[in-house]
């Protein structure tokens, strides 16, 4: 019998635990196919029908209840995961493997889209007003604007063509996903897996089988445990309560917001008094992901660089920070916090480089000791 490649692929030994959440992003992603699947044998893309079926489902359709809850918690363990396995790329100095980089950066971007797009599908008060919020961004475009927003709606306003689309593409865009995993996968073995040292050497490192599937089957284990538990006990702790109340053009809520994995982005949009300036800095905050393989800074990993562990423990407490904006009033103090906390998250990927390039002049004209006779 032929041996897989992928599991003898030689690995790393002093990898970590924070190593695993790039598995456990598979993972997570089989679970919402899956769990998405059979939803999808009983949801009814029709306006004046699609909050009934989600009722229909949970109430009548036999373990309905349980394949929505496992497939709304399992978006948010999927991007706790996610963020996770990019903080842990990016103090670890990952950027540097480019095209392993650029293609996260793609998958990113991917299931940020295919999250908002399944977040309108129950047709909830705020489904209904989040869709409009977001696919009125485009009208800020200049010229095409207007155009591209009725394009998007198939007509005038948000109707039963926008429902349609909407989760016609929320089908298909796992499957482009999971393409895009495979690329992922494979850019990574050409270079193979950095480590806490960074060291790039070929020693010292392990087959993938047996020693680090059992470490996975470990962690599925434990997060699948911390998924269960909010699906059986917690199981809309992170769905807006408004979201239980059907679509209503002629009510808006008092407050709309995003998920909360979006909230960092809905808090940098809404801190530009401009339209189109908001728009630009959503667009940007996740564009600016891919800029970084552009730092060419000769480093191993971030232990090198002391300057550069603080600032990303900064933008973390930063990022955070944002979250919690993005679901406040845009009253005072929120709305100058917020600015304040975009221009840090945009600094950081500029100060980044200069704080390295600087570390390397000090280490450079530090005299060292002479050698031991």
């Amino acid at each position: 019998m032929k041996k897989l490649s992928f599991m003898y692929l030689p690995t790393p030994v002093n990898i970590s635990y924070w190593w695993n959440f790039g598995s456990l992003l598979g993972m997570f992603l089989v679970v919402q196919i899956i769990s998405g699947f059979m939803l999808s044998m009983h949801y009814c893309p029709n306006i004046n029908l699609a909050f009934n079926s989600i009722i229909h489902m949970i109430q009548n359709v036999n373990k309905g209840w349980l394949f929505h809850n496992i497939h709304i918690n399992g978006a948010s363990f999927f991007f706790i995961s996610l963020y996770l396995h990019m903080g842990r790329g990016m103090y670890y100095s990952s950027p540097k493997l480019t095209k392993t980089w650029l293609m996260g950066s793609i998958i990113f971007m991917i299931s940020m889209a295919t999250a908002f797009l399944g977040y309108v599908l129950p047709w909830g008060q705020m489904s209904y007003w989040g869709a409009t919020v977001i696919t009125n961004l485009l009208s800020a475009i200049p010229t095409m604007g207007p155009l591209l927003v009725k394009w998007v709606w198939g007509g005038f306003s948000i109707n039963n063509a926008t429902l349609n689309r909407f989760y016609s593409l929320h089908f298909i865009l796992p499957f482009m996903i999971i393409l895009m995993v495979l690329l992922h996968l494979y850019f990574l073995h050409e270079t193979g897996s950095s480590n806490p040292l960074g060291l790039n050497s070929n020693f010292n490192k392990l087959p993938f089988h047996i020693y680090f599937t059992i470490k996975d089957m470990f962690v599925f284990i434990l997060m699948f445990m911390f998924l269960m538990t909010f699906v059986l006990i917690y199981p809309y702790s992170m769905t807006d309560p408004d979201n239980f109340s059907p679509a209503n053009p002629m009510s808006t809520p008092t407050h709309i917001q995003p998920e909360w994995y979006f909230l960092f982005a809905y808090s940098m949009l809404r801190s530009i008094p401009n339209k189109l300036g908001g728009v630009i800095t959503l667009v940007l905050a996740i564009l600016i992901l891919m800029t970084m393989p552009l730092n060419k800074k000769k480093m191993n990993s971030f232990f090198n660089y002391p300057a550069s562990q603080i600032f990303l423990w900064l933008f973390t407490n930063n990022f955070l920070l944002l979250t919690w904006l993005g679901a406040q009033p845009i009253e005072v103090p929120f709305n100058w916090l917020g600015q304040l906390s975009s221009i840090l998250y945009f600094s950081y990927f500029l100060t980044t480089p200069l704080m390295s390039k600087l570390w390397d002049l000090i280490m450079f004209y530090t005299p060292t000791s002479p050698p031991l006779p």
